[in-house]
Parts: C-alpha cells; structure tokens; sequence
C-alpha cells in the first residue's frame, strides 16, 4: 500500500484549458508574420487571433477558478512561449537540405526569423497585458459578479490597448514612425475584442462548466 501523500485533484477544465493555453502562446508567434485586412483602412496582424483566445481564456479561468489560478497559467505560460522562440532561433541556424522545395527555404527564416526587439517585444507584452486582463476582469467580478462577456469584453479592449502601445514601442521606437501604426493598431484589436472575445469566453465558460460536472 502507497504512502505517499494524495495529491491535490486537477479540475478537467483546467487541465483542458491548460493545454489549449499552452498552444495558443505558441502559435501566437507564427501567425503573427501575416498582416490581416480587417475592412475600412484597418489592418493587423494574425497574432492578435490566437492572443484574444488566450486572453478569453485567462477571463474564463478566472470566473471559473479564481484569480490566482489565471495567473498561475499565465505565469507557466512562458515557459512555452519563450522555448518556442529558443527552439526557433536554432532551427534557423540549423544547415537546411539542399533538396528543400525553394519557396520554403526562403520563406522559412523570414516567418520564424523575428528581431530581437519583436521577441522581447512580445514576451514583454504578453505578460504585462494577460496580468492586466485577470486584475481587470477581477476587479469587475467582485463589483458586479455577473456578465463575465461583458466584463471580458472591457478587459481585452483595455489590456490590448497596453498591449499595442508597449509592443510597437519596443519593437518599432527609433526605427519608423509609430503614432499611425498604433492607433491603427489599438482601434482593430480593441474591434476584435469586441467581436471575439465574449463569444469565446461564453463557449469556454460553458465547456469549462460541463467538464466540471462530467
């Protein structure tokens, strides 16, 4: 017979919501070499998709777990973000076979091959925008205690709004002018979140709920 102590049990929300968190940080980084038309002089890049998800993601285990436990994710959230980007300055680095199909072999370094300053950029960004998301959507959870759509809604637009204004300064200060790029920037991201990020914390609060019941 084990003596070993029980371990605590893992809710299954969490631990699925965990997985798909840990995806998104990832593919983030890829998506983000293409820049999206969004209509009406708006455009942005793909990035911003899988980093809503994240943040509706960071909300919905907030509403569902607590605070500390969305800030626990966002904290173990770098461990895959920042390998990703180590596993990728070597892979670049590494020889590539001469028999590679050569559209790709050019294209290849230029969507993975990002400047210091955009890395730095974004794992800085991530972090300080996630933690303001979670402080937001907190705090409007012990003010009113229902809407969490509503109250997601208000935390991506804000959090995105410091999101764009430390990315395009740490990547872009002293190398082009920033101003238009990110006012461009903030009125797209903050439309997206109004689009997106109610719907997504919606499904994922009521995925999060039935996996808990299961």
């Amino acid at each position: 017979m084990s003596t070993a102590p029980d371990k605590p049990a893992l809710s299954r929300s969490l631990f699925v919501f965990s997985i798909f968190y840990g995806g998104m940080v990832t593919i983030a980084g890829v998506l983000g070499a293409k820049q999206v038309a969004l209509g009406w002089g708006l455009a942005v890049e793909a990035g911003i998709f899988p980093f809503l998800i994240l943040v509706a993601l960071s909300s919905t285990v907030a509403e569902l777990h607590g605070k500390d436990a969305a800030n626990k994710l966002l904290r173990y959230g770098f461990i895959p973000l920042i390998a990703a980007i180590l596993l990728s300055f070597l892979i670049i680095r590494l020889p590539t076979d001469a028999g590679m199909f050569e559209p790709a072999k050019e294209a290849f370094p230029i969507i993975l091959g990002q400047s210091w300053r955009m890395m730095a950029a974004g794992i800085v960004a991530y972090g300080v925008s996630v933690t303001l998301n979670i402080w937001i959507f907190s705090k409007l959870s012990a003010a009113t205690g229902r809407f969490p759509a509503l109250r997601g809604f208000i935390a991506a637009a804000l959090s995105q709004i410091v999101d764009t204004l430390i990315f395009i300064t740490v990547s872009f200060y002293g190398v082009r002018p920033i101003a238009d790029l990110m006012l461009g920037q903030m009125i797209a991201k903050v439309v997206l979140s109004a689009v997106l990020v109610p719907v997504v914390i919606l499904v994922c609060v009521a995925i999060g709920r039935r996996l808990d019941r299961a």
